[in-house]
């Protein structure tokens, strides 16, 4: 038995699923990694535009704004083997349901009352079967590409190659400002999967460093991929996040998706 399966955060029950690069058991569970992510205020209606056709809206924050957030990963050790991703996620509820009223503490709610949630507009990852399982199991918009990931105490730096050439889709990078210890967040996933909205938990495990931005910027590189142009769209580009969290004491559990709503 390994030191995970001892760990009660990681025993449960597991159901196999059959993805088009091979089998993964859901919940996955990742063990050993680290995480930097902020969080940025953008225009209402850029939000917005990115979501249409799709059965969610943005929350609206104060100043008519939306909430984008950029987070890489390193996964060292997970039951799908390791490897690196970068998310770029709205903070939205489904189109049915009402405005949270405070909508920054309402991303700390109980899990089991809890509406806002994240709608993922890109999701690259550095291996296939990653690649597949987020595709096959919750219509997560994955590719496959180079991630860079480094983060030392008083520096970050990710970059998302572009898969097709020398340029680059995306860099994070700088020295956060002065912080304090905070807890991981669990997160709720919105996705659109087989004309399905699905609401998917992810339960996180392991403190890390809540801080002012700094001097911490995301720069859109020269790639023409569409991932590059919906951060362009929403002009990410060397704007100030409102706040950073970096951890190298993640753990988390996946699970399959909910279906909320039918077409």
């Amino acid at each position: 038995m390994s030191k995970w399966q001892q760990d009660p955060f990681f025993q449960y029950p597991l159901t196999p699923f059959e993805t088009s690069e091979g089998k993964v058991d859901l919940p996955i569970l990742y063990y050993d990694n680290s995480n930097f992510l902020g969080m940025w205020e953008v225009d209402y209606a850029k939000a917005e535009a990115l979501l249409e056709g799709q059965p969610v809206k943005p929350v609206r924050f104060p100043g008519n704004k939306a909430v984008v957030a950029i987070a890489f990963y390193e996964y060292r050790e997970t039951a799908v083997a390791s490897y690196n991703e970068t998310g770029i996620a709205l903070v939205t509820v489904p189109e049915n349901v009402n405005m949270p009223a405070h909508p920054w503490l309402s991303l700390y709610q109980s899990m089991d009352s809890r509406t806002e949630g994240l709608t993922v507009i890109d999701l690259p990852v550095t291996t296939k079967l990653a690649c597949a399982a987020g595709r096959d199991i919750w219509g997560f918009p994955k590719f496959v590409t180079p991630i860079d990931f480094t983060l030392t105490p008083k520096h970050f730096k990710g970059t998302v190659h572009d898969p097709d050439g020398q340029d680059t889709i995306l860099t994070l990078s700088g020295n956060p400002g002065p912080g304090m210890p905070g807890p991981q967040l669990d997160l709720v996933l919105y996705s659109w999967h087989n004309k399905e909205l699905l609401r998917t938990q992810v339960i996180t495990r392991g403190g890390g460093k809540a801080c002012l931005p700094g001097s911490v910027r995301a720069r859109v590189g020269n790639s023409q991929h569409p991932m590059a142009e919906r951060l362009r769209s929403l002009g990410i580009d060397n704007l100030k996040p409102r706040v950073v969290f970096h951890s190298h004491k993640l753990q988390l559990r996946l699970y399959a998706g909910a279906a909320i709503h039918h077409s």
